[in-house]
């Protein structure tokens, strides 16, 4: 627990004035200026300390149950350059963020070779909260991080795999825990950047009684690079009381977010080369757009119970959403185009406990674990034509039925799982799990009527349970080396509707499971090389019951064919000076559907789209040389397909119902694939006296040109009403931002 600070929150409201008034004055800003969101800067510069995120690492030795389970510390967290909220998972060994439509959408995940789309198969939790929304407008598990604030990010806890019984629901393939600090030394910052953007944080804390309040304020706007400014404009607000220690304590925390935001959405190559728009930058519907709110009240408590260590938590999410989006722009209606409404409003209450109790049988010890958890959802759920962001009225006669969505969703999630960690010798141990979830879920379909018409409904009644062994070997022959093998079962859920729709009409894809299980195997190893080198490395497999799949006509997941995925993943740690350190992730990953998928564009085969053969990053981090630190890293994104295979003419005759074979279809003939990027990003931190600080963050320093992300699907564009009937294939891009940069100017108080 860190100490608390004694100057009190009423320089918040100084520090707000003064951050104001440093930004009219024209001073420059960007990322904080500390190295971590508790560093003490003084008047003489600092000791050199030792960088601690090689030890964070190695401690993992003796207790890590993977070579793929993992602690990111508080420094590495605020050393590493990042532009988005959502960057800061960057720090899990070969995760991607990325983003393909507007900054108050959810971004994209990208990890073992899976396309995670806005967090399908990535368990996220914040402040023991769960981010993943199922049966979302969007996207099945969307996760939207924009409501983090990374000054108050603490540490950051993952796993990959179906290997751990305390990961449920869309974790098999990783989980991500973020947690949140109870006291920050008190601070305003403001900062200015290129592509218009701003961004201004009050930050403190003090004793009060026999804790401390936290509060902090963050807001922000950002145009981008695009033709139709995003004119992203954020707020957000947190509250913490704390008491206690590690052992014993507890914390109550308040959030709000709102977010307003302009979408320039992935558009078709050829629009680009036909002129149609003057650049990648530009938009085909700028009236595109969202608003987002969220907030949320939780309860975190801990305290030793006996031999023992007791946890729980308990929450309460309020989430809004409305997304304006255009994809397929005059394919459906010629008219009014296709852009439409999908929006929701939920309700989230769960809570969660767990005990963890030492026992001994004879001379074996053991360590037995215990939780459950549970969570409801209810949430009004849909999405509607719309043009300039209004609902048409009336319904246009050409969209389809499938086009119109209003469900009101009732769904409850429980599980229980026990663990038992045996340490058999002093090299020898051994983690066994079992894991039961069960969810029930209720649909009433407000448009039964017309999705009757087409011979399928939303609405029913769902339930399943899903019982899931979970086991490992760990051999610690030395102090510096330990081989794992793992094996077990997950799952992620599926959207509600979609099992609803299954049971009603025939989709192909019989037996559509609400819980779709997952199977994982695993072997690797973690070793100290040397003193100041740390290593692991992991070879993997994956199989899935049911691949999510993106579905570009309505801007949502459905639930696909069954897939397979195997790979590598190698992560070194090497602390070159005391004030310097190395870090490097690479994965290598084949994926493929187990039989073959038509994408609904004339092509036919078992690529999975959009799932990257690889990813990887490099990063060098300096600490406390003097009075500078920063971060320099650089990301990568492996190549991927973005057809399931060639045109065939089966599949070619059955999605463009004007065509008698691929040679005559408004389709490529051959396998398309997209192209993947290198970025290289850039914080430097510099502390003045009396606790001034500043920072410059350079963001795609080689100006890569490349696409931040890329689909390959069917749309129409408004000079081709008359000529295409059915619509043509084609490659859809958002750009990656070009060179950007940020300055910040920062002060901390009490110093």
């Amino acid at each position: 627990m860190r100490q608390p600070h004694r100057n009190t929150l009423g320089t918040l409201l100084w520090g707000v004035s003064a951050a104001s008034a440093l930004c009219c004055a024209g001073v420059p800003t960007a990322v904080q200026a500390d190295t971590s969101a508790d560093a003490v800067t003084s008047d003489m510069p600092q000791t050199l300390q030792e960088v601690t995120v090689t030890a964070e690492r190695l401690e993992l030795l003796g207790t890590a149950s993977s070579a793929s389970e993992g602690v990111v510390a508080d420094e590495e967290i605020q050393l590493a350059p990042a532009y988005r909220p959502g960057q800061q998972l960057e720090t899990v060994p070969g995760l991607i963020v990325t983003l393909h439509s507007g900054e108050g959408k959810a971004n994209q995940f990208l990890l073992r070779g899976y396309n995670l789309d806005h967090g399908t198969d990535l368990e996220t939790y914040v402040d023991d909260m769960p981010v993943n929304q199922p049966t979302h407008a969007h996207g099945q598990g969307y996760t939207d991080l924009n409501f983090v604030i990374p000054e108050l990010s603490d540490a950051i806890s993952y796993t990959k795999g179906p290997y751990y019984a305390n990961v449920g629901d869309f974790g098999a393939v990783g989980s991500v825990r973020m947690s949140y600090r109870d006291t920050i030394a008190d601070r305003v910052s403001a900062t200015v950047g290129t592509l218009d953007y701003q961004r201004y944080l009050a930050a403190g804390s003090e004793s009060l009684g026999d804790g401390h309040l936290l509060a902090a304020a963050e807001f922000q706007h950002y145009d981008g690079p695009f033709q139709t400014p995003d004119d992203a404009r954020k707020e957000n607000l947190v509250l913490r009381y704390s008491q206690g220690d590690q052992q014993n304590g507890y914390s109550v925390t308040g959030m709000f977010y709102h977010q307003l935001w302009t979408n320039t959405t992935d558009i078709p190559l050829r629009a680009i080369t036909e002129d149609v728009v003057s650049d990648r930058f530009g938009s085909l519907d700028p009236t595109d757009g969202g608003h987002a709110q969220r907030a949320s009240l939780s309860v975190d408590y801990h305290e030793s119970l006996g031999a023992g260590q007791f946890s729980a938590s308990s929450f309460f999410i309020y989430n809004q959403l409305h997304l304006f989006n255009n994809f397929t722009h005059y394919l459906f209606n010629p008219v009014n185009g296709d852009q439409e409404d999908q929006f929701e409003n939920r309700r989230v209450i769960g809570g969660a406990a767990n005990y963890t109790l030492p026992m001994a049988l004879g001379r074996i010890q053991n360590e037995i674990a215990i939780g459950v958890l549970t969570r409801y959802d209810l949430l009004g759920v849909g999405r509607l034509p719309s043009e300039g962001q209004v609902p048409l009225s009336p319904p246009p006669q050409t969209d389809p039925a499938s086009f119109f969505d209003s469900d009101q969703v009732y769904l409850f999630s429980g599980a229980a799982y026990l663990q038992a960690t045996t340490h058999w010798t002093s090299t020898f141990r051994s983690v066994l799990g079992l894991r039961d979830d069960y969810q029930h879920g209720t649909d009433v379909d407000y448009l039964s009527a017309l999705h009757e018409t087409a011979g399928y409904s939303n609405g029913g009644t769902t339930a399943q349970s899903l019982l899931q062994p979970k086991g490992s070997l760990i051999y610690t022959p030395t102090d510096y080396l330990e081989l794992y093998l793992a094996a077990g079962q997950g799952f992620h859920s599926a959207d509600l509707r979609g099992v609803n729709q299954d049971r009603s009409v025939d989709l192909g894809l019989p037996n559509t499971s609400l819980l779709a299980k997952q199977d994982g195997e695993e072997v690797g190893f973690r070793a100290e090389i040397q003193r100041n080198i740390a290593l692991t490395f992991a070879v993997y497999n994956l199989w899935q019951q049911s691949e999510t799949i993106i579905d570009p006509d309505v801007g949502a997941d459905t639930a696909g064919p069954p897939s397979r995925r195997y790979g590598y993943e190698i992560n070194i740690t090497y602390q070159i000076r005391r004030w310097l350190e190395f870090y490097a992730s690479y994965s290598g990953d084949h994926t493929r559907f187990t039989h073959p998928l038509d994408d609904g564009t004339g092509h036919l085969g078992d690529f999975i789209t959009d799932a990257p053969l690889a990813t990887g990053s490099a990063a060098l981090y300096l600490s406390h040389l003097g009075r500078w630190s920063g971060g320099l890293s650089y990301r990568y994104l492996g190549n991927y397909p973005l057809s399931s295979g060639p045109c065939v003419n089966s599949a070619a005759v059955k999605d463009f119902p004007g065509a008698t074979s691929c040679a005559d279809a408004p389709t490529a003939a051959g396998q398309i694939n997209g192209k993947g990027f290198g970025e290289l990003n850039a914080d430097v931190h510099y502390a003045f006296p009396s606790g001034w600080g500043a920072s410059v963050g350079l963001y795609n320093i080689l100006n890569t040109h490349a696409a931040a992300a890329e689909f390959w699907y069917v749309d129409r564009l408004k000079s081709e009403i008359g000529t295409y009937p059915d619509g043509r294939a084609d490659v859809h891009e958002h750009p990656l931002e070009p060179i950007m940069a940020r300055f910040t100017i920062s002060k901390q108080f009490g110093l």
